[in-house]
């Protein structure tokens, strides 16, 4: 994909983004908590940073996400233009899931949160350093 290519794919996701009809209020950190402040949406997307792209290997973490929640999660980051689904298989059919730009920006946001969580939560460990894909 040449630059150009690129920026308008990342102004799509952006689009996508503003588009969508999640938000509660005006308030950009209550807009953001809306799309990824639930329990589990940011250790999928830390685990996407770590290079796990397939659903059985969001299923091994060690935190157990459950799979309806699982399935729903990445459907929703989907959706909202944070990765992108492809098939790898076709029988039966599977996919990888990898962060788009958009949703690679998050992360500082992980390493900011992961860096708070070393400081202050006592026995916290930061984990492997994130992947840049």
């Amino acid at each position: 994909m040449n630059r150009k290519e690129k920026s308008m794919a990342r102004r799509n996701e952006k689009d996508r983004l503003k588009s969508m009809s999640f938000k509660r209020s005006d308030c950009a950190v209550a807009c953001a908590l809306d799309l990824i402040g639930d329990k589990w949406t940011l250790l999928i997307i830390r685990d996407l940073f770590f290079g796990k792209t397939k659903y059985k290997e969001f299923q091994g973490s060690a935190e157990k996400i459950p799979t309806n929640i699982l399935a729903d999660r990445l459907e929703k980051l989907e959706k909202a233009g944070l990765l992108t689904r492809t098939p790898y298989q076709q029988t039966p059919v599977r996919h990888e899931y990898h962060l788009t730009g958009t949703g690679r920006s998050l992360a500082p946001v992980i390493r900011a949160i992961a860096q708070w969580g070393v400081v202050y939560i006592s026995g916290s460990r930061k984990q492997n350093t994130l992947v840049r894909k």
